[in-house]
């Protein structure tokens, strides 16, 4: 069987006999800009695939302090030429032809692209150029000079990632020890303390599965987790029982988890893919299954609560206005606290106001997993109080989650109301009880 990586190592191998090879130092940041250099620099594939693994070499070994130097260096030696850009929009305007058309482009893009493509030659480039984004990804907040390097990045990710690269596979308890480690290690939601605790998410009445791409070995790119239950799961806590092995009874997937497990990929959509692959295999295993949704946290609810004034909450309470809201700020709230199902309407109403009218600068929800779901094509079912008693769902939400209800006939309809128009689909029950 022909190994790839093993393949690329002998092309490079060979580069370095036919051209003269650079001194190699760890950490040596005038180096490393200079092998970018060559590499951009059209000297043979051979000769492009060993500077590659040069680079991606030597960049493991830059301290935080260099790479910070490389990416700001980078960035503004191969970012686009705005002289040559316009004077391509000029020949184009005048002779608007593909050629032209496909200068402009080429022009418009720069070298920045470029050279990650050919650092993506080397062995393990696509790993090693992943984990490069995620280091840039912590220092961009406070060097924002930097986005348009994220920019080239992200949109590089989103053609290596597309959903014809990735392998769906159904997690079991026969898979390799290396990947269902890996997927203990990146439970984002739910935290698994150990393997015993994975052997009961694998359970009968449970299904998991993960996308994988041909360049990240026994790498899982993104996970879902689904518990098969009667109706929608309402509560983690159930959910996160021991597996009842039997789902002979189940008419619904809920999906209770999704985690993306590599950080250098955010913000690069996966998991709308992901999901509706999931809902078509379990259609073709279980045909019994007939409803699809989540048990979805809602993260940001307690800190928005938190700085709000009285004046605003009594607002949105409406006819609960009079009902003392105090006791969520306080510092003694805990797990199992009896005031909060005392006032279950309150949360409620609070939760649904913060999920469907709290809108970010694009008039988009301000919660990031409500426009994951409804970008979808989900609806917003219900809410639920005390759902997540953990101290990690009491610190994110007061212990409330969502259900996010997927209906397979209004999943285009809901997902072009809410691209095209930003319209936040709620149930009836929800319109009823809330006048929506």
């Amino acid at each position: 069987m022909f190994n790839f990586k093993q393949i690329i190592s002998s092309i490079a191998d060979a580069g370095e006999k036919l051209f003269k090879k650079k001194v190699i130092k760890k950490n040596d940041l005038e180096t490393i800009l200079s092998l970018c250099d060559d590499l951009i620099s059209n000297k043979g594939a051979a000769f492009g695939i060993a500077v590659a693994r040069d680079i991606t070499e030597l960049y493991l070994t830059l301290s935080d302090e260099n790479k910070l130097v490389f990416f700001k260096k980078i960035n503004q030696k191969y970012k686009p030429s705005f002289t040559k850009v316009n004077e391509a929009i000029e020949v184009y305007q005048k002779n608007q032809n593909e050629k032209n058309l496909y200068n402009l482009f080429k022009i418009s893009e720069g070298d920045r692209g470029v050279l990650f493509r050919r650092m993506n030659m080397a062995p393990n480039g696509t790993s090693i150029i992943v984990g490069l984004r995620e280091d840039l990804l912590r220092i961009l907040k406070d060097n924002t000079e930097l986005k348009g390097l994220d920019d080239d990045l992200r949109f590089l990710f989103r053609d290596w990632f597309n959903p014809g690269f990735l392998k769906l596979e159904k997690i079991t308890w026969d898979t390799k020890a290396a990947v269902l480690e890996k997927i203990i290690q990146y439970e984002r939601v739910h935290h698994m303390k150990d393997m015993n605790e994975l052997k009961r998410r694998l359970g009968e009445d449970r299904r998991f599965f993960s996308y994988f791409h041909p360049a990240l070995e026994d790498e899982p790119i993104i996970f879902v987790q689904v518990a098969l239950t009667k109706g929608l799961g309402r509560s983690i806590q159930e959910l996160m029982k021991p597996s009842s092995n039997d789902s002979k009874d189940a008419d619904t997937a809920t999906f209770y988890s999704i985690s993306n497990c590599q950080e250098g990929l955010s913000r690069v959509t996966l998991g709308n893919f992901l999901i509706k692959r999931v809902v078509y295999e379990l259609q073709e295993e279980l045909p019994n299954i007939k409803k699809f949704g989540t048990l979805s946290p809602i993260p940001g609810f307690a800190d928005w609560f938190s700085f709000q004034d009285d004046k605003k909450i009594e607002n949105i309470l409406g006819t609960l206005k009079n009902k003392d809201t105090s006791f969520l700020k306080s510092k003694d709230l805990k797990m199992g606290d009896k005031r909060i199902i005392d006032n279950k309407d309150i949360l409620m109403k609070l939760a649904t106001h913060y999920i469907v009218n709290e809108k970010n600068k694009k008039g988009l929800p301000v919660n990031d997993v409500t426009r994951f779901h409804l970008g979808n094509g989900a609806i917003v079912d219900d809410i639920i109080v005390n759902a997540n008693i953990s101290e990690v769902g009491y610190e994110r939400s007061f212990g409330v989650m969502v259900n996010y209800l997927y209906e397979l006939n209004t999943i285009e309809k809901n997902h072009e109301d809410f691209v095209n128009n930003k319209k936040v689909n709620i149930s009836d029950k929800l319109k009823k009880i809330y006048n929506y």
